[in-house]
């Protein structure tokens, strides 16, 4: 039974994305063509109708297939219009349906970071540079060992995108730990958090660096599977019983802003113990939703 709910679900998800992924790249190629403010404009409006009616089905669809239940504790006055950085614990893929289905139509459309492979995936990699995601070219320590100007590299196109999102509606999505948290990873960073990865403060930092001004606040996410981590498999099958997402909204410290990530010492410690202390109180609050599930 469960393999033929997967198969169904996962027939309905793909159709859905047949169905919208077009739209979105007539929209997109209308944009690049017609270069004129007005159009563009409009073309953004398309653009981000088109993937919130895509994002609205799916997360139907999940609720048509699945009997997980969403509890959503949400301290935030979120606006449709707003400026937002995003920062969330990351867990497993299945944290992309349930952010989509906690945040969509409730606050700008989620943009997320992307490693540069991610473009090739089939469909998904269109409409992703349809929408304007930004997609981020990872080196390794060696590679940038034998040639130091390509930390640069990723700077610039942060840049780049913070740049296209200053004028318009935006959620800049960034999970802080950078990857997916397990215990082997848990373990091998020593991470001084029981529920969490240690925090890497330079994607924050060079986010508000460059359009911070432009920011109205930072939505603090907090993603709880009282279960335990599951997989998509596990989301397709009915097999994740519950999910708890917890949204606060804070302000962004003005000590933040304006300063020189890489080359300020005194920044770089600064953000670096602000961001820390966020994850304390985040790991606090996972122990306190684990605790009252058992």
């Amino acid at each position: 039974m469960s393999w033929l709910r997967i198969g169904f679900g996962t027939l309905a998800l793909a159709t859905n994305t047949l169905l919208h992924v077009p739209p979105l790249l007539l929209v997109a190629l209308l944009k690049a063509l017609l270069p004129l403010r007005p159009v563009r404009r409009a073309c953004d409006w398309l653009l981000t109708s088109i993937a919130a009616s895509w994002i609205g089905l799916n997360t139907a669809l999940l609720g048509w297939f699945t009997d997980t239940r969403f509890v959503f504790e949400v301290a935030a006055q979120l606006r449709p219009d707003g400026h937002y950085l995003v920062l969330a614990n990351h867990q497993t893929w299945v944290d992309i349906p349930v952010l989509q289905a906690a945040l969509n139509r409730r606050v700008p459309l989620l943009r997320f970071f992307l490693k540069s492979q991610l473009f090739w995936v089939p469909l998904l990699g269109l409409a992703w540079w349809a929408l304007d995601f930004p997609f981020m070219k990872r080196y390794s320590r060696q590679q940038l060992e034998k040639r130091p100007e390509l930390a640069g590299r990723d700077i610039a196109a942060t840049r780049r995108a913070c740049a296209k999102f200053m004028h318009i509606p935006v959620s800049v999505m960034n999970f802080v730990e950078g990857t997916r948290f397990t215990r082997a990873k848990h373990e091998q960073q020593a991470s001084p958090f029981a529920n969490l990865l240690k925090p890497r403060a330079g994607g924050v930092a060079f986010v508000l660096d460059a359009m911070g001004r432009a920011l109205h606040s930072i939505l603090d996410v907090t993603i709880v599977y009282p279960d335990g981590r599951p997989t998509m498999l596990d989301l397709f099958a009915n097999r994740l019983r519950e999910v708890r997402v917890n949204i606060r909204e804070r302000p962004i410290p003005p000590e933040l802003l304006g300063g020189d990530y890489q080359n300020d010492p005194a920044f770089r410690e600064r953000i670096q113990a602000w961001l820390n202390e966020l994850w304390l109180e985040k790991d606090r609050l996972i122990a306190e939703q684990l605790t009252q599930r058992k």
